[in-house]
């Protein structure tokens, strides 16, 4: 990611992982969770509005929407299936490592079984 690119709130090692599992590129998916996050950023108050944040910190905010909410991204930017999977797997492992970092895994892992997580960063 470069500068002028937009934060991402997912770590490397995840972005790394996701693009594996999905098999997409990891250049790829860093160029698909920038994009994905200029999408999401400009639609923060949307997302306050409408869905449930269930954890935030001064580097990003952690909504639960609805199941398939990353088809509904995805197509409105574009991707191809795997590609927004990537990205959706890349969010969800996120809120995986950030739970068990807070001592909230098995909360985090029951919203799950329900719901999608977006992940918006908050740094500019």
């Amino acid at each position: 990611m470069t500068d002028d690119e937009p934060k991402h709130p997912i770590e490397g090692q995840i972005v790394l992982l996701a693009g594996a599992k999905a098999s997409v590129p990891l250049e790829r998916l860093s160029e698909l969770l920038a994009e994905t996050q200029t999408d999401l950023g400009g639609r923060m108050e949307e997302y306050r509005q409408q869905y449930e944040c269930v954890y935030e910190t001064a580097e990003m905010s952690v909504f639960l929407v609805e199941e398939g909410h990353w088809k509904t991204v995805g197509n409105r930017l574009g991707f191809d299936r795997r590609e927004w999977d990537a990205v959706r797997r890349a969010h969800e492992q996120q809120l995986h490592r950030t739970g068990r970092r807070e001592g909230r895994r098995s909360e985090f892992v029951s919203a799950l079984e329900i719901r999608d997580v977006v992940l918006i960063s908050n740094e500019k």
